[in-house]
């Protein structure tokens, strides 16, 4: 038996919590590291001053946007092509994973040249101060540019964890780190490049994990084949796909535009108030990757066991995956409470913004129990193809309940309305997620291994 085919008896028989650790221990690893290196980044650009870390924070809901293209073809193909492999229908799984990494190839040259052509305006929109513009220009024109390696990474990513190929997920993301935070001191201080030695540093780190995604799907390791010759224009593989990837397109969007209305209501209040909230978003991106990460390393095992009539399996993941994650986020936002400003002030020695930045840390830890709970019911929805119900919660927390609240709330209170913001929208999040949970239990419940002739009608949506 060949490693692939390991891959596959490993998802239809081992036990599950080992399955579970096995997928995604490694994908956990690879984000912590990125979300470190996040945060190392924000350190390193902070020597420049409280303007530079502002910068930065303008930059990064653009970047997240960008990722979305590559989650949009890489989740939606991943669902899928997880799916498909319960099924043993190698065949369509090439043709799916090739689609993808083309398409999200295509549309994210077409959106980056877009933004490059409006930069500065783009910049604006998201919070740019004039001081902080200036930083934020130098910054975005080299980095904005450099994310078609950041798409192509991601689509890559999702493509290799849907045939259970955690490892190489690992692997790629550590080494792109590494280069990064060996070159950004080098590049920002020694050099003298400054705030464009750092969006440098990420380009080439990006294009180290780039190759390694590549050589992995080139080289005749992976189970699923991607070539041009596997590409097709074809309705139903863009329809799996679309209908699990658009709704996370929206999630991204919608994060992207939460964290750029965050900027632009802290802007009222100074660059302090700027830098303050884009360190409280990377320091939640440590903890909130390990809970991605997980959920990356659970969605393809339950979109296996469904696939292939395993309701039991599928039963047993979701529990344990709700036990370990829950535990996870209550113990780490004790934590995040508990050296809220020690932790700031790693980032920053202006008072303003360790004062501002410790309070919004607080505030966004006193329900993040529930993340786990929101995040793994997602990833179970779209796993299962209910991509309506997944695209309802994926836009709840970053969208339907945020951006409202956003405008509203600072013109009333002040700079707290924009530090109370995210705790209002996770507890109304977190409503929406145990109604429709409650739903899909009782669906799972009544399924057995014998009545899943016509599992369409009651987990898949046309």
């Amino acid at each position: 038996m060949d490693k692939n085919d390991q891959k596959i008896k490993l998802m239809a028989e081992e036990k599950i919590p080992k399955v579970l650790l096995k997928f995604s221990v490694p994908v956990i690893i690879g984000m912590l590291v990125t979300a470190f290196y996040n945060v190392i980044d924000a350190m390193f650009v902070g020597g420049l001053g409280t303007s530079a870390i502002g910068a930065v924070s303008i930059a990064f809901p653009i970047s997240m946007f960008l990722m979305g293209l590559g989650l949009t073809f890489g989740s939606g193909a991943s669902s899928y092509i997880s799916r498909l492999l319960g099924q043993g229908n190698i065949v369509q799984a090439n043709r799916t994973a090739s689609t993808a990494f083309f398409s999200s190839l295509f549309i994210g040259i077409l959106t980056i040249t877009i933004i490059l052509s409006f930069l500065d305006e783009v910049l604006l929109s998201f919070g740019a101060t004039t001081t902080i513009l200036p930083y934020a220009r130098d910054f975005s024109s080299i980095f904005i540019a450099g994310s078609i390696l950041s798409i192509i990474d991601v689509t890559l990513n999702n493509i290799a964890i849907s045939e259970g190929a955690a490892k190489i997920s690992m692997t790629a993301m550590i080494a792109g780190v590494i280069i990064n935070v060996i070159l950004e001191p080098l590049f920002i201080y020694t050099f003298g490049w400054g705030i464009k030695g750092a969006a440098i540093a990420n380009v080439v780190a990006q294009s180290v994990t780039t190759f390694l995604y590549l050589q992995y799907f080139w080289g005749n390791k992976s189970y699923v084949k991607i070539a041009f010759q596997y590409f097709v224009v074809d309705k139903e593989i863009y329809t799996q796909i679309l209908k699990v990837g658009l709704p996370l397109l929206i999630y991204q969007i919608l994060t992207s535009a939460s964290m750029g209305l965050t900027n632009a209501a802290a802007s009222n209040f100074g660059d302090a108030a700027v830098a303050a909230m884009g360190i409280v978003t990377r320091v939640f991106a440590i903890v909130t990757y390990v809970v991605f990460g997980y959920s990356k390393g659970f969605q393809p095992l339950a979109g296996f066991n469904y696939g292939a009539k395993k309701i039991d399996r599928l039963k047993e993941a979701v529990s344990v995956s709700l036990k370990w994650t829950t535990w996870f986020c209550g113990i780490s936002a004790l934590l995040i409470m508990g050296f809220s400003n020690s932790i700031v002030a790693l980032f920053s020695n202006d008072r303003a913004v360790i004062d501002i930045g410790s309070k919004a840390l607080i505030a966004n830890s006193v329900i993040f129990i529930s993340f786990g709970f929101q995040t793994i019911y997602i990833s179970l929805f779209l796993a299962l193809g209910k991509a309506k119900a997944g695209g309802v919660l994926s836009m709840g927390r970053q969208g339907i309940f945020f951006i409202p609240v956003i405008f509203v709330l600072p013109p009333i209170i002040g700079i707290d309305g924009v530090i109370y913001t995210q705790l209002i929208a996770d507890i109304l999040t977190t409503l929406l997620t145990a109604i429709l949970a409650v739903i899909l239990k009782k669906e799972i419940n009544g399924l057995t291994e014998n009545n899943m002739e016509q599992p369409a009608e009651l987990l898949h949506e046309n």
